[in-house]
Order: C-alpha cells, then sequence, then structure tokens
C-alpha cells in the first residue's frame, strides 16, 4: 500500500477552506471505519473497486466516481478484494456549498482536476489557495455534470411515457441512453425519488386501470396494451398493485 499525505495549512478560509489532502493506492481490502469526520471529504477513485457505505446506504464503486463524506456522518469503506482501489482525496470545511452533494457522483473528468491537485506540493505560502482554486473547479464540472444527469432522466422519462406498450426494461433504457445500469438507477432515484423500475411499472399499472375504465377491451388487450405478453403474469402484477385482479377492477368501474 503506498498513502502520501500532503501537509495543508489551515488558512481559515470562509465558504470553502482545505484542510487534508492525499492519495493512495490501496491493498486488497484495505478499510477505513467505522468512523465519523468533522468536515467534508471527496475521495475521487483513479482506478480498482471498493465498496462505500454511510449510514444504512451501501454502493459498489469503480474508477471515475466519487465517494462524498460528509460532516459528523458514519461512514465505512473498503478495497475490493481482487481489484483494490486507488483514489486521491481532498478534505475541506465549508460554510456555503454552492449545490447539495450526494453519497456518490460519476464523473471520470474530474480525474485531470484531482491529478492537478497533486500539484499543491508546488507551492509554500499558496498550498491552501490552490487547493482551494482546484475545488471550485470540481465543483463548477459537477454543477455541470449535474445538468447532464438530469437531461438523462428527463429522456427516460420520454422513453417510459411513449414506449411503456413496448417490451421496455430498465436495461434497455440504460443501454439507449449509454449508461451503467446502476449509475442509471442512481440517477433516476435521486431526481423523482423512486427507482426507474418501480416508476416504469406504477405507470404501466396506471394506464392499465384507465384504459380498463374507459373501454370495454379485455383483459388480454389490456396487458399487450402497456406491454406485458404474459397475461397472467399482469394479472398478478395488477392484483398486486391495486389489491383486486383486472376483472373485479373493471366490475367495480361500470
Amino acid at each position: 500500500m503506498t498513502r502520501h499525505d500532503v501537509i495543508i495549512t489551515d488558512c481559515e478560509y470562509g465558504d470553502i477552506n482545505p484542510i487534508v489532502f492525499g492519495y493512495e493506492n490501496c491493498k486488497k481490502n484495505h478499510h477505513f471505519g467505522p468512523a465519523v469526520r468533522q468536515h467534508y471529504v471527496i475521495h475521487f477513485v483513479a482506478s480498482g473497486f471498493g465498496k462505500f457505505i454511510i449510514e444504512d446506504k451501501e454502493y459498489n464503486l469503480g474508477p471515475g466516481e466519487l465517494f462524498i463524506i460528509p460532516p459528523y456522518t458514519q461512514i465505512y469503506y473498503e478495497a475490493d478484494s481482487q481489484k483494490p482501489w486507488s483514489y486521491i482525496w481532498i478534505g475541506f470545511s465549508s460554510t456555503k456549498i454552492p449545490f447539495t452533494l450526494p453519497d456518490t457522483l460519476h464523473c471520470p473528468e474530474a480525474l485531470g482536476i484531482f491529478n492537478a491537485m497533486k500539484n499543491c506540493e508546488l507551492f509554500e505560502n499558496g498550498r491552501s489557495a490552490y487547493l482551494c482554486a482546484k475545488l471550485w473547479d470540481l465543483f463548477a464540472l459537477l454543477l455541470d455534470n449535474e445538468n447532464h444527469s438530469s437531461d438523462y432522466v428527463d429522456k427516460a422519462l420520454d422513453c417510459i411515457h411513449s414506449e411503456y406498450m413496448k417490451e421496455l426494461t430498465v436495461d434497455s433504457i440504460a443501454a439507449r441512453l449509454n449508461l451503467d445500469r446502476s449509475y442509471f438507477t442512481t440517477l433516476f432515484t435521486k431526481k423523482t425519488g423512486i427507482s426507474p423500475g418501480k416508476y416504469l411499472f406504477n405507470y404501466r399499472m396506471s394506464i392499465a386501470a384507465s384504459l380498463i375504465k374507459s373501454s370495454k377491451a379485455s383483459v388480454s388487450v389490456v396487458a399487450r396494451s402497456v406491454g406485458y405478453t404474459d397475461i397472467f403474469n399482469f394479472s398478478k402484477m395488477f392484483k398486486k398493485h391495486f389489491g383486486i385482479s383486472p376483472s373485479e377492477y373493471a366490475k367495480q368501474k361500470n
């Protein structure tokens, strides 16, 4: 394991104040925590894999991803047993962050900024100021990345609303957006408060109920109209969602 910590002078800057910086090539299963920090720490995974646990949520992370430790929040993280990660971290205190930091982020473009942070050792008196500037560069990139993430979710919603009658799946939507399924699910859930699979299911059921209520179509026709090729599976899912079968629902609405 190779670890490098850089000494940072606490200059007590206002909004963003760098406190710690370093980078490490971890050994297999190297871990930290459970622990609580008094300041923010952002890790960028440069290579390899590991897991990050924050309170009751667990994330499996790889290259190009960041995990964020907020102040006074219990965390634990551990390098993979086969391909342990290497990461770069920056710790800072803050009275005003320009946006809400999530638990994790996918932003491979941030590698250049984190690598540039290593140049802070070239400075004697300006080390903290240099890192402060790089933090603002990082925030600018993440803000722009957040807008792109919102675009992905909007496109996914458009896809669901217009193609729910097809054999649409979370995998197929993620593939069309050229996104990893896990990352797509994280983006979608963050913006909508519900997973894409659950949203697609709920939307199909709402359309199915509307069709049963407003038309005389058979259950099999309604099932196909909302993307189900198996009528028995559709009936099972409908009853799970509404508490009654499609035929019973039709009788109630007539």
